[in-house]
Order: structure tokens, then C-alpha cells, then sequence
């Protein structure tokens, strides 16, 4: 394929996957409310002393509720999108290499919802309580907005974080990175780590920080044993 016929399926794909998207945030909008409700249970339940979640501008509701919307129906569509990104690279691929279509929608689908649930029942009241703690002595009247942010970001960095050993156990696969690379470099890796958890953690205080640089860190080295595998089965 030449270059501008790549650029033309990198535009079919977009478009199939933005079609699609659009379609699940329009389905999960009927039950919005309930989505909503469902999300904000977490911060909710840290909640003390008459504390409330409350809005200040008539069109913040609307808003949140289709973030609210947004958020599951990309949970929903992923197995799609992976594979439209499985799709898109799959022409790059030796023809013994295109089995990993079914282990990379399953894993990375499986390792999105983890990081997702992990975010939302470990990182997201942890991060809350204590922050909200720290405020003990006032009363806590958070913006729906600003509530709705901080853990949807909680949410979606976790599953995009525990994305990592899928991308560890793919670029082994077709030799891009191999476990000892890895390891020689894990020092580096830890900083990387540490930054790029600093730049999603919605607060930048030092638990939320550890919240999400700390699995980000075991699940390093999780690739790592997974690349290690990998190279094991590898033919010769």
C-alpha cells in the first residue's frame, strides 16, 4: 500500500470506530442517570458531615450525563476498537503473526475492564477519602463537575494503564522489544512511569500519585515475564 492509501484506511477505520461509538453513547444515554449514579457511588460514600454534590451551572447536568454516557459506551465498544487498530496494522504483519487477533481483543478488552473496576472500586475511594479527609474540618460541597472529573480520569487512566502488558506482550511478539531489553531498562521505564502517572493523576498529590504509578509498576514487570514467555514460544 502506498502512503496515501494508508492515510485512506486509517480515515475508513477512524470513522467506522467514531460511527460506532456514536452509537453506543446514544444507546447509553437512555439510562444515563442511572450510569451517573452508579459512578459517583464511590465519592458518595466518603461523603461526610452533611457533604453534597452539588451543580452551579444549568447545563452541568447535561453535561456530565453524557460523560457519564461517553464512559460506558467506551467500555462497551473496545473489542471493536481494538480490532479496528488489530486491522489497521495487521497488513505490517507476517501471515504467522495474524493469530494474535483473538488473544489481543481478549486481553486487551479483559485488561481495560480490570483497570477500569480497578479504578473505580480501589483507586477512586481510596484517592477520595483522603483527600476529602484532609478537609475534615469543613464541610465538603464538591461541583458534580469537578467530582465527575476527577474520577472519571481515575477511571480511564486505570484502563488505559493496565493496557501495558498487552502492548509489552504484542511489540514481543513481532520483536519490536524483547524481556531483557525490558529489565536493562527498567530504571528508566520506573521514571517514565512516574511522570506520565503525574501528568493523569487528577490531583498530583503523592497518594494518587502512588495509586497509579504503583501498578503501573507491577504490571512493568508483568510484561516482562509475559515478553519472556513469549520469546520461550517463539520458533526459532
Amino acid at each position: 500500500m502506498s502512503f496515501l492509501e494508508h492515510l485512506d484506511e486509517l480515515r475508513s477505520r477512524l470513522f467506522r470506530s467514531a460511527l460506532v461509538y456514536t452509537v453506543a453513547v446514544a444507546a447509553c444515554w437512555a439510562y444515563s442517570d442511572r450510569i451517573l449514579e452508579f459512578l459517583l457511588q464511590p465519592i458518595r460514600q466518603n461523603l461526610f458531615g452533611g457533604g453534597e454534590i452539588v451543580f452551579i451551572n444549568l447545563t452541568e447536568p447535561f453535561f456530565v450525563y453524557m460523560e457519564a454516557s461517553a464512559i460506558l459506551a467506551l467500555f462497551l465498544v473496545m473489542p471493536f476498537l481494538l480490532y479496528q487498530i488489530y486491522a489497521f496494522v495487521a497488513p505490517g504483519l507476517y501471515p504467522n503473526e495474524r493469530y494474535l487477533v483473538l488473544p489481543f481483543l481478549v486481553f486487551g478488552t479483559g485488561f481495560f475492564a480490570l483497570g477500569g473496576a480497578f479504578g473505580y472500586y480501589v483507586a477512586t475511594p481510596t484517592a477520595a477519602k483522603w483527600l476529602l479527609q484532609l478537609g475534615g474540618s469543613f464541610k465538603a460541597n464538591l461541583t458534580l463537575k469537578s467530582a465527575f472529573t476527577f474520577e472519571s480520569r481515575v477511571i480511564l487512566g486505570m484502563g488505559l494503564v493496565f493496557e501495558l502488558p498487552v502492548v509489552i506482550a504484542f511489540l514481543s511478539r513481532v520483536g519490536v522489544v524483547t524481556a531483557g531489553f525490558l529489565l536493562r531498562h527498567f530504571r528508566f521505564a520506573v521514571v517514565a512511569i512516574v511522570i506520565v502517572a503525574a501528568v493523569i493523576t487528577p490531583t498530583g498529590d503523592a497518594l494518587t500519585l502512588f495509586v497509579f504509578a504503583g501498578p503501573m509498576i507491577l504490571l512493568y514487570l508483568l510484561g516482562v515475564a509475559v515478553a519472556w514467555v513469549t520469546e520461550r514460544r517463539r520458533p526459532a
